[in-house]
């Protein structure tokens, strides 16, 4: 029987699992509950949902980051197809039970990333930001596209670390193959010795007397030999049949790792031609500026000139303005010559008055001459009164500032 351990109730189907909390917490429970081979616990209360193929009480998750997943074109075995539309959850999950790692990958409802972890696996930094691995039992190639270096770094150094830890594992199992084998083969080898020696030694009545007890335990024991020897025998097979398919599946890794070498080295000459294209079209970006420059500063120039050419066609406008009045002003010089002859004749009356007028002059000098005598007295006698007045001033001033001292203390 089969339960949950949270709730101790009984799975309904599936594998011997119960719950996979820490997977739970990062995918979510849509894909658990969208998995068509989901493990679900009987209590309505309890509504737990495991994956296939993971085991609650022995698998659990040691490292966890996030990532864009790729697997290789089966059909090219060269380009990239994208396994996830967005980044997703990839941990690394160890196993107690089985003794092995595993690294996986859900995105929604479908199990993108499922590869038991070989000691014979290298996981391979292609570029700053991308590392790869083959899976031969998945016969495909997985790539990780990580948002920065460290992230892949960490999950490159953890596949290491795994790796170690598998092959660890490996050896410690095929040491207790051999030492069971072993002792199967020397156990095999000293029964019939034992057999041989009772025989020879020991007479009809006493292999009567005392063989039969013994015998039906030797034969037990070769019994129990032969069958370990047998289990042995079918366990180096499997190891060997093991073995072979490592072999091809290290065949496959190399030529797959050797594609992607040369992969790798397209995608270098093609980063080498967009760098030299980008460079080329960095130089025509510069050039670019350039023009939009000489074009901005000709555009600036071309403002200047239009606007000193308004300027020229208002001052024709206000030339053309003055021609317009010199010409009406031309029309009138006859006019102005019959007025020119008019007036030199009164010019000479006037020179006349003038005469008069120069007579009158004199005299007049002669009585201005007597007023500025009598301006130079007033003078005089108007400076006395000023230097008076000013003192009045001064001592009406110093009254008021006496005054207004007075104001103040009160």
């Amino acid at each position: 029987m089969r339960y949950c351990t949270p709730c101790r109730n009984e799975l309904l189907r599936g594998p011997s699992c119960s719950s996979l909390p820490a997977l739970q917490q990062r995918v979510s429970p849509r894909a658990f509950q969208s998995s068509p081979s989901r493990v679900k616990c009987k209590a309505s209360a309890c509504q737990r949902f495991v994956l296939p193929n993971t085991s609650c009480m022995g698998e659990q998750p040691i490292f966890t980051t996030r990532a864009h997943v790729f697997q290789i074109d089966p059909s090219t075995k060269k380009n990239w197809v994208p396994a996830s539309k967005q980044a997703v959850t990839v941990s690394y999950f160890y196993d107690s039970t089985r003794n092995s790692y595993r690294i996986i990958s859900v995105d929604g409802a479908k199990v993108i990333i499922n590869s038991t972890i070989t000691p014979n696996m290298t996981f391979t930094k292609t570029s700053q930001k991308f590392g790869q691995w083959a899976d031969s039992r998945a016969n495909t190639v997985f790539g990780l596209g990580f948002p920065s270096e460290q992230q892949l770094t960490k999950f490159a150094e953890k596949f290491q670390e795994v790796k170690e830890a598998a092959k660890l594992a490996r050896d410690r199992s095929q040491e207790k193959i051999e030492t069971s084998s072993n002792h199967s083969q020397e156990s095999g080898r000293e029964t019939p010795s034992s057999t041989r020696a009772s025989s020879v030694n020991g007479t009809d009545d006493e292999k009567a007397s005392h063989g039969g007890p013994a015998e039906a335990h030797l034969k037990s024991e070769n019994d129990k030999l032969k069958i370990a020897l047998a289990q042995s025998s079918s366990n180096v097979k499997k190891w060997e049949t093991e073995l072979q398919t490592l072999r091809e599946s290290n065949a496959r890794l190399t030529t797959a790792l050797q594609e992607s070498a040369a992969s790798i080295e397209h995608w270098k000459k093609q980063f080498s031609a967009c760098k030299e294209e980008n460079d080329q079209l960095r130089s025509k970006i510069d050039e670019l500026e350039e023009q939009c420059n000489e074009i901005n500063k000709e555009k600036e120039r071309n403002a200047q000139l239009s606007r000193r050419l308004q300027e020229l066609e208002t001052e024709l406008q206000d030339k053309e303005l003055e021609l317009e009045e010199l010409r009406k002003q031309g029309e009138i010089i006859p006019q102005l010559m019959s007025e020119c002859e008019s007036v030199s004749q009164q010019l000479q009356a006037a020179e006349k008055k003038n005469k008069d007028l120069e007579e009158k002059v004199r005299t007049l000098r002669t009585e201005v001459e007597e007023s500025k005598h009598r301006q130079t007295n007033l003078k005089t006698e108007l400076k006395n009164f000023l230097d008076v007045l000013d003192g009045k001033i001064d001592e009406l001033h110093d009254f008021r500032q006496g005054l207004s001292k007075l104001g103040v203390d009160n």
